[in-house]
This record gives structure tokens, C-alpha cells and sequence, in this order.
């Protein structure tokens, strides 16, 4: 069956009956709404023979009926009419009383419709027993369900009028972090995945201190999903785990999702609790390089790939990158950071290269045309962050470099003249003690280049 049937227009009905400025018709809107409330009534017994509790399938006509609904709701004269006529509390009692999953996401997705207008967004969130009900939808074990309430979520924390109550309200409901957690470790639904990611990278994005309590979190239990609504207790979930479980399922089949949960890394970075809670997981954080050190050196931005795909993927090198350069200050001394690290090196110095490359492009196509140089600016000023990133990376890993890891560099043909050269003129002078660093133990294993590059630089040459 279509998702998206026609919705009925009034154009035969009675003068006065259209919907706002729509050719929708009040008395058909009002009729479907009254099916709904019949559908939800105590006398309305369930199929002869099912099981107490059991799912129910929606009858095919009120579902084709509901969808176009569904449809019409983006309609903000539609919406404002099913505000009027208190929809959102014939929905929580659908929530409270169907036990059909296909009608509970067709209500909840009317209602994500709904909040996208201003005044219904904060009507919705003002009503502490709605917002409960709705997150608690997020313990349901329907996929599609849970997709429709992630919506609607992530559209009232995009609503800055309301976006502190509901941090708040989830902040107070431990069973949110559980739910999530249970979501992101399990689920095999791409578009769920992402569009759970985008709420927990908003969520994180807007309150500090929910972020700290998820980091700390693992220690409480709640009720999860169910399929027969008993009681069902979740793993002890930790955040980090469940971010990369999440970030492998959507790698390959959705770069925005990738992008989402790489974000979402680099956010819990920003607290040392985060940096600990990635670097001191039980495998001490070696998942976590793996599968960033996999995208850096495999997947994102090849050699052989033009400058301008680094300006596509910049957002999501930026995340990576920031990440992994703070496991790389935090941990040193673990085995997994010191392994390949010059091929590691030369990628980063690769980016960073590449970065030159586009904003001088840019630069160009700006002086030839005016038209789009906001958008020149902002794309030289995101290529300008993924530099800065990948010169502090590259600063933190020259100071490690032992004379091996040199030895093995220059045998690889990974260290040579351009390539220090390159490194040298990017990172100087604000990384002169990383660079003069390396300088001296390039000069143990290859004494004729460490010249050559004091020629270069003369500032370096001054100061041995």
C-alpha cells in the first residue's frame, strides 16, 4: 500500500467547509478524528481469538484514511485544525490504549508533522503528560514507531522556545539514556540509527551537563523494550560502545549517518570525562582507533582522490581527526597508536595539503564570481578548522616519532624531503618545539635530510 495516498479535497462539499486556505474538508478531517476515538473505546473489543495483548492490524480503509491525514498535516492550516480539536489528546490515548503499532506510528508521525509549526511545537511541549507518554515511545519495540518519535523529538530540540524543556524532561527520565543506548547497540534500521543519532548529537550539543550524565551513566537499570509490555531489563549500557556499534552499521550505506556519529565522538572529547570514557573502555579505546584509523587510511579522501573531495568529507575528517587526536594525547603509551604511524602521519599531512589546495581553488573561483562567496567563505573557514586539527595531530605525533618509527617512515618512502618540507612549512612557527623535536632525531637516522631541511627553514637551522 502507498504511504502517500491523495488527500480528499472539499471542492464538493458544502460552502465553508474547506480547511483554512486548503480545499480540505472540516467534516471529513472531523469524521476520521471521531473513527479514531471509536477505534480507542473501551467497547471496541479486540478480534475473537487473539491473544490478550497480542498486536493488532489496523483495518485497511481507517489506514489509508489516517495516512492521508498523515499527509495533510503539513499543512499548517491542517495542523492548527487538528490542534483545535485536541488531536494530540486522541492520540495519547491511542498511545495509552491501541495495541496496533501501525496506528501508533501513523499518530505519532502527525503529531512530528505538527510540532513543526512554532505555536503547536510549544502547545505539545507544554504538556507534561503528552511529552511523557511520547518518551516514552522510545521504549517501543516497533522500528518504525521509534523512527516517527525520533523525528518529533529531534524537531522540538531544533525549536530553541522549547528545546530546555525537553533536555530537561529527558534528563529526569533515566529510561531515555537506556532506550537510546538499547537503539543504537541493536538496531539494524539505517534511517532509525541516524535519526537517533541526530537527537543524541543535539541533546549533547545543548546541555553539557546531560552529556557529563551520560558518560557517567551504565549503572542504572529500566525498563526497556517489550514485546508483550512486561517488564524486560536492559543491558548496563555504556555510551561509547553503543556510538560505535551504531557508527559501523551506518558507515557504508548512509555518509550523513557516519558524519552524525562521528560528531557525536568528537562532542564527548570536549570534557576529559569523554576523552577517559573512550581511552579507558575495557579494550582501552583500541575499537575506537581501529575503526577511525580504518576510515582515515581506507575509506575517506584517497591519495588518488581530487582535492575537492576533502571539501565534501571535511566535516566528517574534521570529527575524526579531533577524536583521534585526543586519544592520541591521552594515550601514548597504548600499542594500537604507535602502530603504522608514519603511513598514519602522511595521511593527516595529506589532508592537510589537499585543505591548501581547495582553498586556493576557492579563492580563485571567488575573484572570478561574486555570486556564492558566502558560501566560498564558509567552505574556506570549515577547510580551515580540519587544518588546524590535522597540524595539532601532526604536532602531537611528531614529538612520539622515535628513531624506529623514523627509520621505518624513510625505508617506506614516507618521509622524504616534500613530504618534511610540507609538514615543516604548515606547522611552523607556532609547533617549532614539535618540529625542532623531530628535527633532532631525524638527524640520527638520516643526517643528510635533516641538512637539507635546515637549509629549507632557516629559523630551525638558528637554533642548533
Amino acid at each position: 500500500m502507498d504511504r502517500n495516498p491523495s488527500p480528499p479535497s472539499s471542492e464538493a462539499e458544502e460552502e465553508g467547509d474547506a480547511v483554512g486556505n486548503t480545499v480540505y474538508s472540516k467534516h471529513w478531517l472531523f469524521s476520521i478524528l471521531t473513527r479514531l476515538i471509536e477505534v480507542i473505546s473501551p467497547e471496541k473489543a479486540e478480534p475473537t481469538g487473539s491473544p490478550e495483548g497480542a498486536p493488532t492490524e489496523l483495518d485497511e480503509e481507517m489506514e489509508n484514511d489516517i495516512c492521508k491525514v498523515w499527509d495533510m498535516s503539513m499543512d499548517e492550516d491542517v495542523a492548527l485544525f487538528l490542534q483545535e480539536f485536541n488531536a494530540p489528546d486522541i492520540f495519547m490515548g491511542v498511545f495509552a490504549k491501541s495495541k496496533c503499532p501501525r496506528l501508533t506510528e501513523i499518530c505519532v508521525g502527525i503529531l512530528g508533522n505538527m510540532a513543526c509549526f512554532q505555536d503547536i511545537c510549544m502547545s505539545i511541549s507544554k504538556d507534561e503528560n503528552l511529552s511523557q507518554v511520547l518518551l516514552e515511545r522510545l521504549c517501543d519495540s516497533d522500528s518504525p514507531t521509534l523512527l516517527e518519535t525520533s523525528r518529533l523529538l529531534l524537531t522540538c530540540l531544533s525549536q530553541p522556545e522549547v528545546a530546555n524543556v525537553w533536555v530537561e524532561r529527558i534528563r529526569q527520565n533515566p529510561s531515555v539514556y537506556d532506550c537510546v543506548c538499547f537503539i543504537m547497540s541493536s538496531s539494524t534500521n539505517v534511517e532509525l540509527l541516524v535519526k537517533v543519532g541526530e537527537v543524541v548529537d543535539k541533546l549533547f550539543d545543548l546541555d553539557e551537563e546531560l552529556m557529563l550524565n551520560w558518560i557517567k551513566n551504565g549503572t542504572c537499570r529500566s525498563v526497556g523494550p517489550s514485546v508483550d509490555d512486561s517488564p524486560e531489563e536492559l543491558p548496563d549500557f555504556k555510551i561509547v560502545p553503543c556510538i560505535l556499534e551504531a557508527a559501523k552499521q551506518v558507515r557504508s550505506d548512509n555518509p550523513e549517518g557516519l558524519d552524525v556519529y562521528m560528531h557525536i565522538l568528537q562532542l564527548l572529547t570536549t570534557v576529559d570525562e569523554g576523552v577517559q570514557a573512550i581511552v579507558q573502555a575495557p579494550d582501552g579505546g583500541k575499537e575506537t582507533w581501529s575503526l577511525l584509523y580504518d576510515l582515515v587510511c581506507h575509506e575517506l579522501c584517497q591519495p588518488d582522490d581530487p582535492p575537492i573531495i576533502v571539501q565534501e568529507q571535511k566535516t566528517v575528517l574534521a570529527s575524526i581527526l579531533s577524536v583521534l587526536s585526543a586519544m592520541f594525547a591521552s594515550q601514548t603509551e597504548q600499542e594500537y597508536t604507535k602502530m603504522r604511524k608514519s603511513k598514519f602521519l602522511i595521511r593527516v599531512l595529506q589532508y592537510m595539503e589537499d585543505c591548501g589546495k581547495r582553498s586556493v581553488d576557492n579563492s580563485k573561483e571567488s575573484e572570478q564570481e561574486d555570486t556564492g562567496k558566502a558560501d566560498t567563505n564558509e567552505e574556506d573557514f570549515h577547510l580551515k578548522i580540519l587544518k588546524d586539527i590535522c597540524c595539532e595531530l601532526l604536532s602531537n605525533m611528531l614529538q612520539e616519532l622515535t628513531k624506529e618509527n623514523t627509520l621505518e617512515g624513510l625505508h617506506q618512502g614516507h618521509f622524504n624531503e616534500q613530504t618534511c618540507s610540507c609538514a615543516f612549512q604548515n606547522l611552523l612557527p607556532l609547533y617549532f618545539a614539535s618540529v625542532e623535536g623531530f628535527l633532532e632525531v631525524l638527524r640520527e637516522a638520516d643526517q643528510t635530510l635533516a641538512g637539507n631541511l635546515e637549509e629549507r627553514f632557516p629559523s630551525l637551522k638558528a637554533h642548533t
